[in-house]
């Protein structure tokens, strides 16, 4: 026999725990499935000062804590396994993991992306210690530090113009001859271009000291840096397990509608899944709710989604 729940949602960070809050609140019997609760991206952030109502500063672990606590409070449970399989067509969905079976009449995916292949040397161990990979998240930190960025990419010149605005100085470190998608470079007073520098290892013990890298000349440095944030091209979605299963864009995101509703029924997506131009917690958290919203409206065969104000 198959444990039946009205929602299964895959992923446990903020889009997913977020869509809890708003299933279980709806009295929706919800279930969480979370391979890794405590090494997504914002789990693994070391300070948040920007999350719209929480004036202190916090770890990303704090804040999810808090979002999967008051969804466990409305009643969701949250289980830690590995999904081995889904089959999500038809009207009850199926879920395989290593311990079982799970059915629902509606899933919600919100697994977030996976990073690079290769992360530099010291990149993970000082992760949250210096190490980001949001500029919007973290760049405050480091307002009148010298810093570095390391990226190849039309995201990576966004994060280092807004960077530019705070930082005493910024290396842009861009390891190929040019930047994708981008024809012509912004003047910038604070920012330096490295083109066809190659980052080598971010040096430090407990907090970023320096970043050591070899330059186009061939020569090697370490850029006295207090901060580097990292925007290499790699990060993808974490939907592999997808396939066959929903239509995926080129790239593997989910094809959504405004109410994060993918083409097959009851299958909705949220958060870094989709594809989007803006890679924040509230913004997966605002997915969260959207596709909670619609799974409600989809499961009770409503015409419009029910908001919920109190």
């Amino acid at each position: 026999m198959y444990d039946m729940y009205d929602v299964i949602i895959i992923g446990g960070g903020p889009a997913g725990a977020t869509a809890a809050v708003y299933t279980a609140r709806s009295r929706l019997n919800t279930l969480v499935l979370d391979k890794a609760p405590n090494t997504g991206a914002l789990a693994l952030t070391h300070k948040i000062a920007n999350y719209p109502g929480i004036a202190e500063a916090l770890s990303g672990k704090e804040l999810l804590d808090r979002i999967r606590d008051q969804a466990a409070g409305f009643g969701a449970k949250f289980k830690q396994t590995t999904i081995t399989a889904v089959d999500l067509d038809g009207p009850t969905k199926y879920v395989f993991t290593a311990e079982g079976i799970y059915e629902a009449k509606a899933v919600i995916i919100a697994t977030g992306s996976k990073g690079r292949n290769r992360m530099l040397p010291g990149e993970e161990k000082l992760l949250g210690r210096g190490v980001s990979t949001c500029a919007t998240c973290d760049g405050a930190f480091f307002e009148g530090k010298e810093i570095a960025v390391v990226g190849d990419s039309e995201e990576a010149l966004d994060e280092v113009m807004a960077l530019d605005k705070l930082a005493a100085k910024v290396h842009f470190i861009i390891p190929r001859g040019e930047l994708q998608g981008v024809e012509a470079l912004p003047e910038l007073s604070r920012t330096q271009y490295y083109f066809k520098a190659r980052p080598q290892e971010v040096a430090g013990e407990e907090r970023v000291e320096g970043l050591r890298v070899k330059m186009a000349s061939g020569a090697e440095q370490t850029l006295p840096v207090e901060g580097v944030f990292v925007f290499l091209s790699g990060s993808k979605p974490g939907t592999d397990f997808l396939e066959g299963q929903v239509p995926l864009d080129e790239s593997g995101y989910m094809i959504l509608d405004e109410y994060m509703q993918s083409p097959v029924p009851g299958v909705f997506g949220a958060g870094e899944v989709r594809r989007s131009p803006v890679k924040q917690a509230i913004v997966a958290a605002a997915d969260g709710a959207i596709a909670a919203m619609a799974a409600d409206k989809f499961i009770h065969r409503r015409e419009q989604v029910i908001p919920q104000y109190k």
